[in-house]
């Protein structure tokens, strides 16, 4: 069953708005974010990963924030930094699963109706999260497109507020917060692996720790079969790839056919790189982290882990590497699968 939410806060008032002025999400805008998200989005640690030699290698747990994923932190700053107004209209948002159970779960705290426009792929896991947070589903055909037509139609329709996934500001400056407490956690680290979707992670990510370690090297992680993020970055420009081609990878939370343009200008400007992981090294991931560091990671959640574990020689040297575990919600029967083959 979900976390249940905390009581709705009071309005949030006036203050800084990520994204108004020109250029990328700003540490003004992520501390802003930190603000909004303190008491509701866990602090999550950063565990040691067991490794050979003198080098540490930690993980970001986000998978133990109250819905599962990292998506609470970008979703809950998104509305509660809205005017109380808007706010009471309600929200709709088109996810993959885990921005939709995160919209839900911030909807349910502040008492505001929620809509959620959701892939008919999505695993059931994420889906029945959502049901039972009070969402209202509509399904659609698994591509980009058709969540966001239908996601903007609700939202003409009825006065909601769109939560995007990623390419907002707010949500960018949300996601933000993780990058924020990894450097202020380890202040002195060399590497921060991310996963890569639609880059609302790493663009924030990137721009919190560039911002206080410009040493520090932000490099994204993306499944060998949705690497759309890494040829957008090869061709300077955002380049799509096709649902039929992402919809082959485990990672579900990862199938975004492409970056958004806000978020692309963030990775071009601040992520060192972008790698990819095969299907194997992710399952093999997963039970590793289950195994020997004690937490659950979904799929698409495994990804960073798995290019320290399994890509090293093409990632820059590092004595001391973090990587984003960004969720946990994996379908239960898959998670044992995948521990059996062990």
């Amino acid at each position: 069953m979900p976390a249940t939410p905390p009581t709705a806060p009071s309005d949030p008032g006036t203050g800084p708005v990520p994204g108004t002025g020109p250029g990328l999400v700003t540490l003004a805008d992520i501390e802003h974010a930190a603000g909004l998200i303190a008491g509701t989005a866990v602090r999550t640690p950063l565990v040691p990963f067991p490794t050979p030699g003198g080098d540490r290698f930690l993980l970001k747990a986000e998978s133990l924030q109250p819905v599962g994923a990292f998506k609470l932190r970008g979703a809950y700053a998104t509305i509660a930094g809205l005017p109380a107004d808007e706010r009471a209209r309600g929200v709709v948002a088109h996810s993959s699963g885990n921005h939709a159970q995160a919209v839900a779960w911030t909807a349910r705290a502040l008492g505001i109706r929620c809509v959620l426009v959701i892939p008919h792929t999505t695993p059931g896991v994420k889906v029945e999260a959502c049901i039972a947070l009070g969402a209202e589903i509509v399904y659609v055909e698994p591509t980009l497109e058709a969540r966001v037509e239908t996601a903007e139609k609700l939202a003409a329709a009825h006065g909601f507020t769109l939560v995007a996934p990623f390419d907002d500001p707010r949500v960018i400056a949300g996601q933000g917060t993780v990058g924020l407490e990894i450097v202020r956690d380890e202040p002195d680290l060399d590497l921060v692996l991310v996963p890569v979707s639609g880059g609302g992670l790493v663009s924030g990510v990137a721009a919190a720790v560039k911002a206080v370690n410009p040493r520090a090297r932000v490099v994204g992680v993306e499944p060998e079969l949705a690497a759309d993020a890494r040829d957008s970055l090869r061709a300077g420009r955002p380049v799509a790839w096709a649902a039929e081609d992402t919809g082959r990878t485990v990672a579900d939370a990862l199938r975004v056919q492409r970056l958004g343009d806000l978020t692309f200008a963030h990775v071009r400007e601040l992520v060192d790189d972008i790698v990819t992981v095969s299907e194997d090294e992710i399952l093999l991931t997963m039970r590793r982290v289950a195994r020997e560091a004690r937490l659950i990671a979904e799929p698409g959640g495994a990804v960073a882990a798995a290019a320290y574990l399994y890509r090293r020689g093409e990632l820059p040297p590092a004595r001391t590497t973090v990587a984003v575990l960004s969720g946990g919600n994996v379908d239960p029967a898959l998670f044992l699968d995948v521990l059996r083959q062990g």
